[in-house]
């Protein structure tokens, strides 16, 4: 059967996958909320101090960061930029080749990060992980990892 001749989804799973992006959107967004209520930071801000946070040495290049956090070059380039003039992080040259910059946290995006991390993790904790069952978490974690395995299946598929 070609794609064009597969069914349509059916009312209760767009239900269902409505209900489930719905539910993430608002997640994000009260998480998003609530980490500028407490500390004055973003959610994309906090994914770039989380990730500064847990590499060896605390700095990356700026490339390395959009990549792993799944970011354009250009937003990357202008968050960082943004991030710099509020104080968060700074751009430091590569001290083994010289060609190009490392991003690290500056002080008081240490101090954000840390206090972030408390707040942060008890809003989770009462937003989302409270509100479910054991059973339910394992679901929720065994049905992510296996969406995430078929979306790298079907991109390295698509690659090449």
């Amino acid at each position: 059967m070609s794609s064009a001749e597969e069914p349509l989804l059916e009312a209760d799973d767009w239900t269902f996958f409505d209900g489930f992006v719905g539910m993430h959107f608002e997640l994000a967004r009260e998480l998003d909320r609530r980490l500028q209520d407490d500390v004055g930071i973003s959610q994309p801000d906090y994914g770039v101090l989380l990730t500064l946070f847990r590499t060896p040495e605390r700095r990356l290049r700026p490339g390395a960061l959009g990549e792993m956090m799944g970011w354009e070059k250009s937003r990357v380039s202008h968050h960082l930029t943004r991030m710099a003039s509020r104080g968060l992080i700074e751009r430091i040259e590569c001290d083994t080749d010289g060609r190009g910059s490392l991003i690290v946290m500056t002080r008081l995006g240490r101090l954000a990060f840390l206090r972030a991390t408390r707040e942060h993790g008890r809003d989770i904790r009462t937003l989302f992980l409270d509100v479910l069952e054991p059973d339910e978490r394992r679901a929720i974690a065994d049905a992510s990892a296996r969406v995430r395995a078929r979306i790298r299946e079907l991109r390295e598929a698509a690659a090449g």
